[in-house]
């Protein structure tokens, strides 16, 4: 092809006008070229989303202010971090583990209930992260808190109460459906004559508040621009 021909076909995908009457410059592209510029841009985005997508301001987190350790970490969010951080405070906001616990009302086994679920879904979601996500040190730093949380903040709790607590409690709700008891209570009142029941209620309230911070936590990472 000659220099002519080239010429011409470039003018065909792109040129550039100057109108003297208006003093305005004018820059025309041909439908291919705004699609070819377009898978470009595109290509880039999705290259740039692949390494890590994109970073905005720092974030930090402060691990002794939820209670799983001493360590603070500094990163910028991007917005896959930001969709890991969301599912989770979704998680917490929807279920009774990111509530205050109400003794009067609430049924510690319900609560266990809550805290079990949750212990499941975050360990789904953390495996759920692409590895290429994974490579980036601010979702490293989420994914390692999620997992103190489950294994510093929850699991202690669990390991020690849950399995005792459901046992007796177990063994008076026969009682009554024996028709062994003398009278009729709330299942908040039947909780209330566990033998341990105020240490196992100090040690849920310690847990509660570290959940709840956690889930401040994870609520203002969301938000940060």
């Amino acid at each position: 092809m000659n220099s002519a021909n080239s010429t011409e076909s470039v003018s065909q995908l792109l040129s550039l006008g100057w109108d003297t009457g208006s003093w305005s410059l004018t820059l025309s592209l041909s439908l291919a070229l705004a699609a070819v510029l377009a898978v470009v841009i595109a290509g880039l985005f999705t290259w740039k989303w692949w390494l890590g997508g994109f970073s905005f301001k720092e974030f930090e987190i402060d691990q002794a202010e939820i209670g799983v350790g001493k360590n603070k970490f500094r990163f910028r969010p991007n917005l896959g971090d930001k969709q890991v951080a969301y599912a989770i405070w979704v998680e917490l906001s929807t279920r009774k583990i990111g509530l205050p616990i109400d003794f009067e009302d609430d049924v510690v086994a319900e609560i266990y209930d809550s805290w079990f679920e949750f212990f499941s879904v975050t360990r789904e979601l953390v495996k759920g992260v692409p590895v290429g996500q994974v490579r980036r040190k601010s979702t490293q730093a989420i994914i390692k808190l999620s997992i103190e949380v489950l294994n510093e903040g929850l699991r202690p709790h669990l390991t020690k109460w849950q399995a005792r607590f459901r046992r007796w409690y177990d063994r008076q709700l026969k009682k009554y459906d024996d028709g062994e008891a003398g009278e009729i209570l709330y299942p908040q009142q039947i909780q209330a004559d566990f033998p341990q029941y105020v240490e196992l209620k100090t040690d849920m309230e310690r847990v509660n508040q570290a959940l709840m911070r956690y889930r401040a936590k994870m609520r203002e990472l969301v938000l940060t621009d």
